[in-house]
């Protein structure tokens, strides 16, 4: 009797105090293709942390909203379905560059980093800017010219850049993640899904420089000839809800239209990603998101 009763009683208490502990175990690697265990990598939900009233209706494929304190998931949707993401994967792109140090480093631009499209800051061999310029317009503008003029001033090559971005999300615990390029243009074995660019997203919120540069509303880029044109911050919800304050956009054919968003209010902070979605739906539905995380009072 006194043995059944430490079985059923005492070891299970004392099992969770270890884990406690010990930080808990994480999940084991997934096998390629297959989707990694719940909360590998951001927390599942407990009592008391989620708003009050049912999320709203999300028409976007994937969807993930993530608590940026705790790392804990308040609404997810296909949030493991692996999937090309376009120019959100510029996240990882971008704290690849951070990784690589000396931010005001200057760039000779080379007619390697011009061959893209669709979206250019048409950048001419011989011009010469810091990275920490390129990375801004990057965040704020989106251009496939300045990431792959980026990646290689950074790695030396495109594929090279390429393997640090895959690194550097190995290291996050992106455990569905494959990246070929800086800018997110359709490649073939080149996907992530909505929990893993909550993770990159998490991370880059950490840094100073990158939440200053994603919450850029507009700026100015000067030209070595002294032209200069005025860049609009491709993030809609900037302009729509007032304690937005960044991330990033994408879009492509077979990603449809994505967006990462952050929010902060009432000492609570926030990640929404979206993706594939489709030009309302991706403003509608990432506004609401934030809007039902940040607004309403957790139960």
């Amino acid at each position: 009797m006194l043995r059944r009763i430490f079985r059923h009683t005492c070891l299970p208490l004392i099992t969770m105090l270890l884990v406690a502990s010990c930080g808990g175990n994480p999940d084991p690697a997934p096998r390629p293709g297959t989707a990694p265990a719940q909360g590998a990598s951001l927390a599942q939900p407990l009592p008391g942390t989620i708003p009050d009233k049912a999320p709203p209706p999300v028409v976007a494929e994937s969807a993930i909203v993530v608590d940026i304190g705790s790392g804990r998931v308040l609404y997810a949707k296909n949030a493991d379905l692996p999937r090309p993401v376009a120019s959100t994967q510029k996240i990882i792109t971008a704290l690849c560059v951070l990784e690589g140090g000396d931010i005001d480093k200057r760039v000779k631009i080379d007619a390697s980093d011009t061959q893209c499209e669709p979206t250019k800051l048409y950048l001419k061999p011989g011009e010469v800017y810091t990275r920490r310029d390129l990375l801004k317009v990057l965040m704020v503008k989106s251009a496939n010219d300045v990431g792959r003029a980026l990646a290689r001033d950074v790695a030396g090559s495109q594929e090279k850049f390429a393997q640090m971005m895959n690194d550097r999300a190995a290291a996050l615990g992106m455990r569905q993640s494959r990246f070929q390029n800086p800018h997110g243009l359709s490649a073939a074995n080149q996907f992530s899904t909505a929990r893993d660019m909550a993770i990159a997203a998490r991370q880059a919120y950490r840094s100073p420089l990158l939440r200053s540069m994603m919450a850029t509303k507009e700026m100015v880029f000067t030209f070595n000839n002294g032209k200069t044109i005025k860049l609009e911050n491709t993030n809609k919800i900037l302009k729509t809800v007032p304690y937005c304050n960044g991330m990033k956009t994408g879009t492509t054919n077979a990603a449809g239209r994505c967006l990462i968003c952050t929010g902060e209010l009432d000492n609570r902070a926030v990640i929404v990603v979206v993706l594939k979605s489709n030009t309302p739906n991706i403003w509608k539905d990432s506004e609401n998101l934030l809007r039902w995380a940040l607004e309403r009072p957790v139960s």
